[in-house]
């Protein structure tokens, strides 16, 4: 169980306290609570995402909360790239994000009023005193925890000099039993929890005490996580029980892994969600890609968001952990892209395109870009592909090793011959230019190929594009004839 380290400052409104509360208690309200000591990560994506889908399924809210409370870790920049990467994802929240760090004073009121009815207490253990009950316990083959010396013994007892923090007292005898929306019923001997701090000796709030406020706070019904928070679960289900509210469900999913089975790293493709952006994924490919990861219905693969919105419920979450595979969401991305319309594929590539020219394409390029969209995106597999793949429509490329063997002479002497035919062609369309190449190839005694591959090489500088004449048809009849001008002078 891990515990997190926090300090809070407060200018919380009892207004959004009482908004939640006051809901009816059938309507869902979950919550996506990041970190923003880093980017957003693929399992908090998906978590996010399938906390979405539980909300927008049964018309409820998804609330999104900022855990910012490690301050030494916290940064604006970790803050605004977890919101642009969840607005990149479409997962849009009700309301505005709430910061768990303002309300350091809330969770302490609630602290207190442990303390108060007897539910808490102060503890006078010194740093020295936990050490020595942690190597007690592991010489016993017990795990490290605190004995609860001070769980009966009043504050006269006191040492002097100690600053006390607050424990709560958890059941000593029995069992806490969950009954997970996902793992299913599961159960804790209570001689296992031991007494955790809620507030620290400086007054600062503990992980513990602030999940578990926020989450009554905000009206929380359902929490749905990884299940690497699943023993968590049973220590914060006390807390609730303790001041008097209403426990949520709970659905922990399992984590995600990668192709071998291990925890996922970044070799396995553990980044964040806008360097799947940064390197060509579209977002309806990545919410298909992470929806599919731990959830299904029947063999269905290809999976809108209305579709998405319309199936998901919890029961359908695996119990077993999912295998990340990159080979299988880029060909899910390749899927995607063939389905895009061609005017915002082509506008999509901006951002790309305009780090490969050194300048932003202009109108004029990205309408020409929209044309030739249809050959181009059949090819590609994401974006960057796509943009790469497309620079021959706005100049030709260097010619490679492979290109270079179609620049003879003799071959240029062909391309000439082409230019004339093509110059005196009217009109300039699709099936025009195949009979007057083809006729072209026929006359000097070549097969097609022969003389398609000099030809594509002259317009684009590559041995490799969409159908030749769909390219001479997008590039349009003044700029296919001063590239094949050129390629035959050259």
């Amino acid at each position: 169980m891990q515990m997190g380290s926090f300090q809070r400052s407060s200018n919380w409104s009892n207004a959004f306290r009482w908004d939640f509360r006051d809901k009816k208690m059938s309507e869902v309200i979950v919550r996506f609570a990041p970190s923003p000591t880093g980017y957003l990560h693929i399992g908090g994506a998906r978590t996010a995402l399938f906390n979405w889908l539980f909300a927008r399924h049964h018309k409820g809210k998804f609330l999104l909360r900022i855990e910012d409370t490690d301050r030494a870790r916290s940064t604006p920049e970790a803050v605004e790239a977890i919101i642009d990467s969840l607005k990149w994802l479409g997962l849009d929240w009700d309301g505005d994000p709430v910061f768990q760090f303002a309300r350091a004073k809330r969770h302490a009121e609630v602290a207190h009023q442990l303390l108060t009815e007897g539910k808490a207490y102060y503890c006078y253990s010194s740093p020295e005193e936990l050490e020595i009950m942690r190597e007690d316990a592991k010489s016993k083959g017990l795990p490290p925890r605190y004995n609860g010396l001070w769980r009966d013994r009043g504050p006269s007892e006191a040492p002097k000099g100690i600053a006390p923090v607050i424990r709560f007292k958890a059941p000593q005898t029995g069992e806490t039993v969950i009954d997970d929306r996902v793992q299913g019923t599961i159960r804790v001997d209570n001689s296992q929890l031991d007494d955790m701090v809620l507030l620290r000796a400086d007054g600062t709030p503990t992980y513990m005490l602030s999940v578990v406020v926020d989450d009554h706070d905000m009206g929380i019904t359902h929490i749905i996580r990884g299940d690497d928070h699943l023993t968590n679960a049973f220590r914060q289900k006390h807390l609730y029980l303790a001041a008097g509210w209403t426990v949520p469900e709970f659905a922990h999913i399992p984590l995600i892994h990668g192709p071998d089975g291990a925890k996922l790293s970044k070799r396995h493709g553990a980044l964040g969600a806008e360097q799947y952006r940064d390197m060509g994924f579209l977002p309806e490919a990545m919410r298909n890609y992470l929806l599919r990861l731990g959830w299904g219905h029947g063999d269905e693969e290809i999976i809108s968001a209305d579709q998405a919105i319309e199936w998901f419920d919890l029961p359908a979450i695996g119990r077993s952990a999912s295998r990340f595979d990159m080979a299988k969401l880029t060909h899910l991305n390749a899927h995607y892209m063939r389905q895009h319309g061609d005017h915002d594929l082509a506008r999509s590539l901006i951002p790309f395109l305009t780090n490969l020219l050194g300048e932003v394409p202009s109108k004029d390029q990205l309408d020409l870009l929209e044309k030739g969209m249809p050959g181009l995106k059949e090819r590609a597999k994401t974006l960057v592909e796509l943009a790469e793949s497309s620079l021959f429509y706005f100049k030709v490329q260097h010619f490679d090793e492979k290109a270079q063997k179609f620049c003879t002479e003799g071959h240029k002497g062909y391309i000439k011959k082409v230019s004339l035919a093509l110059k005196a062609l009217e009109p300039f369309d699709h099936d025009a230019i195949a009979e007057t190449i083809k006729k072209v190839a026929e006359e000097n005694g070549l097969k097609l190929g022969d003389l398609a591959q000099p030809l594509r090489v002259a317009l684009t500088g590559r041995t490799v594009s969409p159908s030749l004449f769909e390219v001479i048809e997008v590039l349009g009849k003044a700029e296919t004839l001063k590239r094949l001008e050129h390629f035959a002078q050259g």
